[in-house]
């Protein structure tokens, strides 16, 4: 990948996009994660007005250690950068109290994750709105658009997506161009949505890396027997989650009703 031509073509089409718009800048929720670290920057990078928002939910320091130290790099290297922490830790516990019980707290789990994603979209749109701002998103290609690792209406809802046409390796090879701290390029990727330390690798069963090769032979129009050990549990991960993630990845279906009846 020619990394600096791609930052320059992403920073072009992002300040476009913007001005186009009429939009007077960005408004991104910055986790700790290489993918928001590297979105916040190549936003600060236009020029253009960035609000970075730290949006903690029960999370853990390391993550908002991350977050903190990111950001104050953003500000001292970028003259636009403002940040705001928005603790929606309260928010979270009193949507908990007003949802009806259920026997076991476990069967709630993963709604729960999607909800906290949910909390943060619209805080993101409030200051948007707010301040004629566009939502950038986080989201890479083989999240986006490989197995569907994100949140419907959550961290997929976004205004656009400056970095979903990169794998996660060249997300990472931005990152160390740009001079992203370390900490955040050495951390394990977590979606921050659990309360715990579980990584990305732990939900999906498979790394970035061995994910993205999935991708690549999919495109090629492998199938899960040209493979075997390893790679085979991998490719067949990887389909599994595409297949039953389509609902994210698809245009919303629409009831078109029959000329005749109208």
């Amino acid at each position: 990948m020619q990394t600096e031509k791609v930052i320059e073509y992403i920073v072009d089409w992002l300040k476009n996009y913007a001005q186009n718009a009429k939009m007077d800048g960005f408004v991104i929720g910055v986790s700790g994660g290489i993918d928001s670290a590297v979105t916040s920057a190549l936003c600060a990078k236009t020029g253009l007005n960035l609000l970075c928002v730290e949006m903690p939910i029960h999370q853990a320091s390391s993550q908002v250690s991350r977050a903190v130290n990111h950001i104050a790099w953003l500000k001292k290297n970028f003259p636009k950068v403002e940040k705001i922490e928005v603790n929606l830790t309260p928010v979270f516990d009193s949507l908990i109290i007003a949802l009806p019980k259920v026997e076991k707290e476990e069967e709630r789990f993963m709604s729960l994750a999607n909800t906290r994603a949910r909390l943060r979209m619209t805080t993101l749109y409030y200051f948007a709105a707010f301040n004629k701002y566009l939502v950038a998103g986080t989201g890479n290609k083989v999240e986006d658009f490989g197995v569907g690792f994100y949140t419907k209406y959550g961290d997929g809802g976004v205004d656009l997506s400056p970095i979903a046409d990169l794998m996660k390796s060249e997300v990472y090879e931005i990152a160390r161009f740009l001079g992203i701290n370390k900490e955040i390029i050495a951390a394990a990727p977590t979606d921050g949505l659990w309360g715990d330390d579980r990584t990305d690798e732990d939900q999906l069963g498979a790394s970035y890396d061995e994910l993205e090769w999935a991708m690549r032979m999919d495109e090629k129009g492998k199938s899960s027997s040209d493979f075997s050990e390893r790679e085979k549990v991998v490719f067949d991960i990887y389909k599994r989650l595409n297949k039953a993630n389509q609902h994210k990845m698809l245009p919303i279906p629409i009831c078109e009703i029959p000329k005749e009846f109208k």
